[in-house]
């Protein structure tokens, strides 16, 4: 009995061993065939934007310099506004004028209370004759016909406000989102033309690596997917999380390269926009 117990331990030591020996082969065998390749790009704010005005015009006031931080609608310089001041201004008051509007108003809810009366009493007692009476009702119709009139005058007139205020507003140049401007470019006095640029604003609190990869390498990235970025040396980041948020749908004809941005918190400002930063991307070798 004692012979046959060591016999069965002897058979399965050596299938424990056997067993632990294939999985290393099948570990190693992985391992060959699952390389990381290095693939490098530049850093970019995820909002680099140059702001112009719409419209001409003389540089009153640069409330803002470079290196100032802003919020978003923060006013950062002044076009000289005063024509379109005076003329918002006009606009305003004729906009806001009611009294023609209520005296007619009042004048049609007379008239129309005493059109029922004199209806009412023409009904009864006839004392009143027909040709009074459509005088009266014409007379009602017209001015009940002015006061509408008036009511679309008004809300013309009020279309008419809101184009000189925003023809106003145009002369203001506006930050379209938070940051921090980098450049401001015409000086108090000069002219500004439109589509020149005038003020740069950069958001960096979130930046994006971009980076080209064969096609080939692409094939197993996929949007949405966390992504660790290296950063070159000298950054004070060495390395931090993003995300894949880009995968372009089509490959550069001259190369086969596919253009892949990773997007990353950089609240701190700790990394610099226009460094180079590079990911890893896992491809599986064939083996002959």
């Amino acid at each position: 009995m004692t012979f046959i117990s060591d016999d069965s331990d002897r058979q399965a030591t050596c299938r424990r061993v056997l067993f632990v020996r294939w999985l290393g082969l099948v570990l190693l065998l992985a391992g060959l065939g699952a390389q990381a390749k290095t693939f490098s790009g530049l850093v970019y704010p995820l909002h680099d934007i140059t702001l112009s005005a719409g419209v001409a015009g003389l540089v009153m006031q640069r409330l803002v310099t470079p290196g100032q931080q802003v919020k978003m609608g923060q006013v950062l310089l002044l076009l000289d506004d005063r024509l379109q001041t005076i003329e918002s201004k006009r606009r305003k008051a004729i906009y806001e004028d009611q009294s023609e509007l209520e005296a007619s108003r009042e004048r049609t809810a007379i008239l129309g209370k005493l059109l029922a009366a004199s209806k009412a009493v023409f009904k009864e007692t006839g004392s009143i004759s027909k040709d009074e009476l459509l005088r009266l009702e014409a007379e009602y119709v017209a001015t009940k016909g002015r006061l509408e009139q008036l009511i679309a005058q008004k809300k013309r007139e009020m279309l008419e406000y809101e184009s000189a205020e925003r023809e106003r507003l145009q002369r203001h140049i506006a930050a379209p989102i938070s940051g921090i401007v980098t450049k401001v470019i015409p000086q108090v006095g000069e002219w500004a033309k439109p589509g020149e640029p005038i003020i740069l604003l950069v958001d960096a609190t979130t930046a994006e690596l971009h980076v080209a990869v064969p096609h080939k390498d692409a094939v197993g990235l996929r949007v949405g997917a966390a992504q660790s970025i290296q950063m070159e040396s000298g950054s004070a980041v060495a390395q931090t999380m993003g995300r894949i948020t880009f995968i372009s749908p089509v490959a550069d004809p001259a190369s086969g390269l596919v253009e892949i941005k990773v997007t990353f918190p950089n609240a701190q400002l700790s990394v610099k926009p226009g460094i180079k930063g590079s990911i890893e991307v896992k491809t599986n070798v064939q083996q002959n």
